[in-house]
């Protein structure tokens, strides 16, 4: 890879991280008041386990996007809209922040979720298409929504 190939993928990682950085805003000053009070379920991990899943989650979706746009040259429609939807799925992870601890609303929060696995689903399959170990890079992504959706639900159904 070529210097500005490693540049670029440094700024797709970084954009991931800068986005995880923005739905921060909302969560990281709730975690110890708002949060700790909600009821949860026992299976809900530790809060120190959010931080470091969500900084290798978003290294890995960085990576992902990368590995697509380098296909940009060659299908650059089909790209594109692979991108757009990563995007997407971006905006919605942020919202997601947003919802849930911003508006202290695990109902909106869950919503939110079901839309971005949604959204998450979709792009990887464009991203597979276009090349196969980017959609294989989401898949952790997508287990940790999924497993993230249950939670919120959870909480959801225990905070009526």
């Amino acid at each position: 890879m070529q210097l500005k190939g490693i540049a670029a993928a440094v700024l797709f990682v970084i954009a991931c991280l800068l986005a995880g950085g923005i739905g921060s805003i909302f969560t990281s000053p709730e975690i110890p008041t708002w949060y700790a009070a909600l009821n949860k379920p026992d299976f809900s991990p530790p809060n120190w386990v959010f931080a470091p899943v969500w900084t290798t989650l978003y290294i890995l979706m960085g990576v992902a996007a990368h590995l697509v746009y380098e296909k940009g040259a060659k299908n650059k429609a089909e790209v594109d809209a692979a991108l757009a939807l990563f995007t997407t799925q971006l905006a919605l992870n942020m919202a997601w922040s947003f919802l849930f601890f911003g508006l202290h609303s695990p109902l909106y929060g869950l919503i939110g979720i079901v839309t971005l696995w949604l959204v998450i689903a979709l792009t990887m399959v464009r991203f597979y298409g276009i090349s196969r170990p980017a959609g294989l890079l989401l898949v952790p992504y997508i287990l940790w929504v999924s497993f993230a959706s249950v939670l919120n639900l959870f909480v959801w159904m225990l905070n009526p």
